[in-house]
């Protein structure tokens, strides 16, 4: 019988899934799907060995994520015949300071991840919702973890610290970084790839709904421009990015709740609330309002700003490279960061850039542009399979 393996990428608003062939320890992919929680009737949207459908999942996820995946489950296992489940992988936020490794998930792993839900309030209680629906549904069946923020690990203690007294810092107030399942899978096509920048200096953009820079100096994170939570560094859909410490004192002695205060600013901000449109980049490019020009051209000066930083730490760029949702489909976010970026000798190829290419930049350029797609189910799925490979051994 076929032997498969499911992978969790779950967002505060959707969630992503991978469907891998196990051949021993090496995990090809053949289907992907996704769950929209936002839609009504629920829907999954499935993509198996090519052939397309979408599913209604009658189940209510805000009710019992345990009926939603039961449903989702028997699709898989019963409706398009893909054999024995052998385990789950899934994408978590945090891992904190001692989590630098995908694990296997047992009680006191999931016990350290429920700790760390208030640093990323938005992903890691989804990621234990999923995590325990699947203990329940299939009892015994090995699941793991692989964390987001592993792959930033490698930086140096200064680059990690916040201008804080020292004794908070070593209690884990600190830089932990976050999309680093996207920016291994990056670092690892670089390599796979045969591109000179896999050796040099790099800064990557992932830019989505949730986005952030690195930059990475042969292959590993030096830096990033998130930190302690999800909500450092550029604007994002509706997370507020950098933001003066002052603003908070100055709204909590205005009488804003905690609660009301984390819902402004991981819900209410960002390109959402510069614009009063829309937290997605596609709405936005389409209007001819003027906050939602506004709110385009605050997220490319921001993520200029933070390239610019992050090649300051590396001491130099040889590349930059663009990934995820925003990074490598819209051709107009790109040019305009680039622009920015102008000082640094980046010249963009038009023509290129709105072909999506590899390579965008021109001849003329001192360094190279690239765009590459990001497949953090793949990390996902490997990680699960190294390790369901060694407890079966």
């Amino acid at each position: 019988m076929n032997r498969w393996l499911l992978t969790f990428n779950a967002g505060s608003s959707s969630i992503k899934l991978g469907v891998f062939r196990l051949d021993d320890a090496r995990a090809t992919r053949i289907g992907q799907g996704q769950l929209d929680l936002h839609l009504t009737p629920l829907q999954l949207r499935l993509e198996i060995d090519g052939v397309r459908s979408a599913i209604e999942i009658k189940a209510d996820p805000v009710a019992s994520m345990d009926k939603v995946l039961e449903e989702v489950l028997h699709q898989l296992e019963v409706g398009h015949e893909q054999g024995a489940l052998c385990a789950v992988g899934h994408r978590v936020v945090h891992g904190g300071l001692h989590l630098s490794r995908p694990v296997l998930l047992e009680p006191a792993v999931e016990a350290t991840l429920e700790a760390l839900a208030p640093l990323a309030p938005l992903h890691q209680p989804q990621n234990l919702r999923l995590i325990r629906a699947i203990e329940r549904l299939r009892p015994g069946l090995p699941q793991t973890a692989t964390f987001d923020t592993a792959f930033h690990a490698t930086q140096d203690a200064l680059a990690r610290r916040f201008a804080l007294p020292r004794k908070l810092h070593d209690e884990g107030v600190l830089r932990y970084g976050f999309h680093g399942i996207s920016y291994s899978y990056i670092a690892d096509e670089l390599r796979r790839r045969g591109l000179p920048e896999a050796h040099g200096n790099v800064v990557v953009a992932h830019l989505g709904n949730g986005a952030s820079l690195c930059a990475l100096q042969n292959g590993r994170s030096v830096d990033a421009s998130t930190g302690f939570s999800t909500l450092e560094g550029v604007p994002m859909g509706t997370r507020c990015g950098a933001l003066d410490p002052g603003v908070l004192l100055y709204l909590l002695q205005q009488g804003m709740t905690p609660a009301a205060l984390e819902d402004l600013l991981y819900h209410q901000s960002g390109l959402l609330g510069v614009s009063g449109v829309s937290a997605d980049v596609r709405t936005l490019q389409q209007s001819e309002s003027i906050p939602a020009r506004e709110a385009l051209e605050l997220f490319a000066l921001r993520c200029a700003g933070e390239a610019a930083r992050l090649a300051t730490t590396l001491g130099g760029m040889d590349a930059l490279v663009f990934t995820a949702g925003i990074g490598e489909h819209d051709a107009r976010m790109r040019a305009a960061i680039c622009r920015r970026l102008g000082w640094l000798g980046i010249r963009l190829d038009p023509a290129a850039n709105d072909q999506h290419l590899e390579c965008i930049s021109s001849q003329a350029s001192r360094l190279r542009v690239l765009v590459i797609p990001t497949n953090e189910e793949q990390v996902i799925a490997d990680d699960a399979a190294r390790l369901l490979m060694g407890k079966e051994r």
